[in-house]
């Protein structure tokens, strides 16, 4: 899933949209300022579409550093059934029953080697790579990869005023580009709850959670405003290679078009209203 792309102008100078999206298993979700739209390609081979207003979390508080990535978060988990109920054949990236018991599984494994020892920095990373097991499994060689690489290109066309077809694959403001800094602030924070505060159960587990993904998103930004300097591209390097390894992949003429008729609606949707 994208970040939101920077605001700006256009190659032709006019101002662009702040958009982002996810990829689904059917297509692609994008989302602006204001709006969603979804287009998924159905059963019957046409493609579907939907818009609507998104969820936000509003006021200076939601704006704060630290504070706008868990709202940011929340925002992204009440979109998702929002957009489920508007159009139905959406398939999300985790409906796959091959998906489902992976996480069932690296769950368990998980738990168990947290159970089997004191918490130390080596056991939280063992955990950690553990979680990500499932989203490796749902993106590698599947059709999640390839509109994952839609989403890519249909977005960086529309910033660079080309045609999704010629865009490359990946892109610098991947939200994979979260998952190394959420994963060391994870488990340095597990490792400290654990370990050093004695604190443990499902409360501080969540409460950990939202201090990494606050981490990372703060990171990110940071990386963003310093581009091209050798820690911001350290710090891009590992999202980097996922993409080009496993996390997306060329997607078909078939594809590329359901992508094409997402951002004419978000365009649409955020332009008329």
């Amino acid at each position: 899933m994208s970040s939101s792309a920077s605001s700006g102008a256009s190659s032709n100078g006019a101002a662009r949209l702040r958009l982002g999206g996810m990829a689904l298993r059917n297509g692609l979700l994008v989302h602006g300022p204001e709006h969603w739209a979804v287009a998924v390609r159905g059963q019957d081979g046409a493609i579907k579409v939907a818009s609507g207003q998104k969820p936000r979390v509003r006021g200076r508080l939601a704006e704060l550093p630290w504070v706008r990535g868990v709202a940011r978060l929340g925002e992204a988990f009440a979109l998702i059934p929002l957009v489920k109920r508007r159009l139905p054949e959406v398939r999300l990236p985790f409906e796959d029953a091959r998906v489902a018991l992976a996480m069932i599984a690296s769950s368990a494994l998980a738990a168990a080697v947290r159970r089997s020892g004191r918490a130390t920095a080596g056991r939280e990373t063992v955990i950690a790579v553990l979680g990500m097991a499932p989203t490796a499994l749902a993106l590698r060689g599947s059709e999640l990869a390839a509109y994952h690489g839609v989403e890519h290109k249909a977005i960086a066309a529309y910033e660079q005023g080309t045609d999704a077809a010629l865009a490359a694959k990946e892109h610098e403001r991947c939200g994979s580009n979260l998952v190394a800094p959420m994963m060391i602030s994870t488990i340095a924070g597990n490792a400290l709850a654990r370990a050093t505060l004695k604190a443990r159960g499902p409360v501080i587990g969540a409460a950990v959670t939202l201090a990494s993904a606050a981490i990372a998103v703060e990171l990110f930004a940071w990386a963003e405003r310093h581009r091209g300097t050798p820690l911001a591209r350290a710090f891009s390097l590992p999202g980097n290679e996922m993409q080009r390894l496993f996390a997306t992949r060329e997607p078909s003429d078939e594809q590329l078009d359901v992508g094409r008729v997402a951002m004419a609606e978000i365009l649409r949707i955020e332009t008329t209203r």
